[in-house]
Parts: structure tokens; sequence; C-alpha cells
């Protein structure tokens, strides 16, 4: 995992993780290692700075539930409408910036 290319993708992935439902941060580390073949394994000491300013900045809700396997009560985050809405700005950026490589690079557009 090249961890300069995840420090600038960051938040549109667990965004974007986030966005099918709600997600405690085990579940996203697996989801996100998941789609992306094991190429991004999270640590919780990325992932959950990370969760908690998406937090603080209204994107995410985390609320703490005890899950039903049971065991201690964990937080699991939803993504509020603003969190839907810099999901949505932050795919469209992420979208010009890939056509713009490949225009460089060669490939698909």
């Amino acid at each position: 995992m090249d961890a300069q290319q995840l420090k600038g993708h960051l938040d549109l992935l667990l965004l974007a993780s986030v966005a099918p439902g709600p997600r405690y941060g085990g579940q996203i580390i697996a989801d996100v290692q998941a789609a992306t073949d094991g190429y991004f394994a999270l640590r919780e000491g990325t992932l959950y700075p990370a969760l908690h300013r998406l937090e603080k900045q209204g994107f995410l809700q985390g609320e703490f539930q005890v899950l039903p396997r049971g065991g201690s009560p964990v937080k699991v985050y939803t993504l509020t409408p603003s969190g839907q809405a810099e999901l949505r700005a932050q795919r469209e950026r992420y979208e010009h910036f890939t056509r713009a490589v490949r225009g460089v690079i060669g490939g698909k557009a």
C-alpha cells in the first residue's frame, strides 16, 4: 500500500465505505481491504482519527451500539446528508483527477 496515495483519498474511501449503511471500524477496515483486493489495509491508527475528523466535520454521525454478537458497545458510523453531498463532490473530483492522469499516462479516458 502506498501511504501517500491513501492519504490523498482516505476520506473518499471512508465515506464510500459507510454509504451503503452503518459500519463500525472493524467492518470499514474489512470492507476496504476486500474491495481493494488487499491493496489498502487500513490500520486503526489511520482509521479512527480520520473517522473522528469526518464526524467533527458533520459528514458522519457516530453512535455507540451493542452488536448482535454481543460484547462491548462499538461506535457505528452513518453518513449524514452533508456527508452524502461531500461523497458526491469527492467522487466527482476523483473522476476528473483520474481522467486527467489517464490523459497524461495513456489508457482509456
